[in-house]
């Protein structure tokens, strides 16, 4: 499935030939508009309500940033906390790592199916798979991530991962693989959402009531108090994180908290930023273990898996402010038309093309930092205002380098750099453009290139040049001219 850190999917083709094929699937393009322009909306409306949006954002940025680069004295200080309160820390500083770490605790205790709330990180480790190598089977029980599960198929969105699916597909898969992993649906089943809702709360309903190990991910982890938080709409994880008795969290290390007041500004921010809610549903915390209340072992795994490595980067760092609302997803046109699976990571649209490359390296998604358009939506839309665009043009810059700019782009930029800083060179450039464009024009539009420069003009038409250039209009007419 991956490498050795997991989160890309090597299987896959690189963004460029997967978003082709993306393009062509009408069905997918349809099911993504709906869904994406739905929450879009519901997003500026209940931002909008708030007069210190803005301030907000700032804070959260501020926190991110303060905790960032404290992330150690946090990380310590939440380890103690958890441990006081009778949970047990584990430190895992990759995928493999966090895998042996969580399948050794569930073989501990005996059993060999564990329930699962929703977690990006188990998805970046691909524990699943792990899990299921070790004969241990893994029942997600996010409704999404349910129906992702049962077509033995991949997210494609942050917070909506079947979001590539419509009900009717829904409902077929429903009718035909529910019963292979538990309670069959209904064979009337219709595609309506309170049917299709129901058949999965009676599918889940006998996983919860038996399961006795339970593994979920975290939004937020407060360093002062050792609490833990996972935000969600449907239940599923309050029924996770309260009936089993062992609960294991996997959560990666950018994701503490200073302080449990800090909370207040990102759980306005994230329902918000995420379904365009004033107050997610269901929001469960817990600290360490209660006698008599909730699981009797809580075991706290952090991941590090490349955020360490991001961390160092100046640039990049500001990446792992992310809260996974996915707000960047939902105004990308680039995702918007592509979907999630093109980018060939657990994380895809604007987030995922900075933070995939930055935790694997690279090498490993040299397409994804140049799967955009540069427009900035994703920047204006992010609650803590990490400037996507600014990593993006980062990394191309690594790409780039790491090929030792021996890329066609690469020469061309050299090329121009020489030729902009030579006013002769420019002049003569300029003539020769204005000559070789209105030879190739039709129209006043160059059509398709051969060669390396088909590239760009395959999906655009380019202006010809101008007869004159601007440097000899301007002498004709304002240096030498009349006027």
């Amino acid at each position: 499935m991956t490498n050795d850190r997991g989160v890309v999917w090597l299987d896959t083709p690189a963004f460029p030939e997967a978003a082709r094929t993306a393009l062509a699937d009408t069905q997918l393009r349809a099911n993504l508009k709906r869904a994406t322009s739905t929450i879009r909306d519901k997003r500026l409306t209940v931002a909008a309500e708030l007069d210190d949006w803005e301030q907000l954002r700032e804070s959260a940025a501020a926190i991110k940033q303060h905790t960032a680069r404290h992330l150690d004295r946090y990380l310590v200080q939440l380890e103690e906390a958890v441990t006081a309160a009778g949970g047990t820390v584990h430190w895992a500083a990759d995928a493999a790592e966090a895998n042996r770490i969580v399948t050794e605790l569930v073989q501990a205790t005996g059993e060999s199916e564990v329930v699962k709330v929703k977690s990006m990180a188990t998805q970046e480790i691909g524990l699943n798979e792990h899990l299921a190598e070790h004969g241990i089977t893994a029942y997600e029980t996010d409704l999404a991530e349910l129906i992702v599960q049962l077509g033995d198929d991949r997210p494609s969105h942050i917070l909506v991962p079947a979001i590539h699916k419509n009900r009717t597909e829904i409902r077929d898969l429903f009718r035909a693989e529910m019963g292979h992993w538990g309670q069959p649906a209904p064979e009337d089943l219709t595609d309506e959402p309170r049917e299709l809702a129901e058949a999965a709360r009676r599918h889940l309903r006998q996983k919860f009531l038996t399961a006795k190990v339970a593994v979920s991910g975290a939004n937020f982890a407060c360093a002062d108090t050792g609490t833990v938080l996972v935000v969600e709409s449907e239940g599923n994880g309050r029924m996770c994180l309260t009936l089993p008795e062992t609960l294991i969290t996997v959560m990666g290390i950018e994701k503490v908290l200073p302080t449990w007041s800090d909370l207040e500004v990102f759980l306005q921010l994230l329902p918000r930023s995420s379904t365009g809610e004033r107050m997610n549903p269901y929001t469960s915390a817990w600290t360490g273990v209660t006698e008599g209340d909730g699981p009797s072992a809580f075991h706290l795994v952090l991941l590090d898996n490349g955020r360490t490595d991001t961390l160092a980067d100046p640039v990049g760092r500001q990446t792992l402010g992310c809260i996974r609302c996915s707000a960047c997803l939902n105004v990308c046109p680039v995702f918007e038309r592509t979907g999630g699976h093109a980018y060939g990571s657990v994380y895809p649209g604007p987030i995922g093309a900075v933070l995939t490359p930055q935790l694997v390296g690279v090498e490993q998604a040299a397409s994804l930092p140049f799967a955009s358009t540069l427009c900035g939506a994703c920047y204006d839309a992010c609650p803590v205002k990490i400037n996507i665009p600014e990593v993006l043009a980062h990394l191309r810059a690594k790409v780039v380098e790491a090929k030792d700019g021996h890329t066609v782009e690469g020469l061309a930029m050299k090329a121009a750099g020489k030729v902009l800083d030579s006013p002769r060179l420019l002049g003569a450039a300029q003539k020769a453009a204005a000559l070789g464009g209105r030879a190739l024009a039709r129209d006043g539009k160059i059509g398709r290139l051969p060669g390396p420069l088909h590239g760009w003009t395959d999906t655009r038409d380019t202006p010809a040049p101008p007869a004159e250039s601007f440097r000899t209009w301007w002498r004709k007419n304002r240096e030498g001219g009349s006027s």
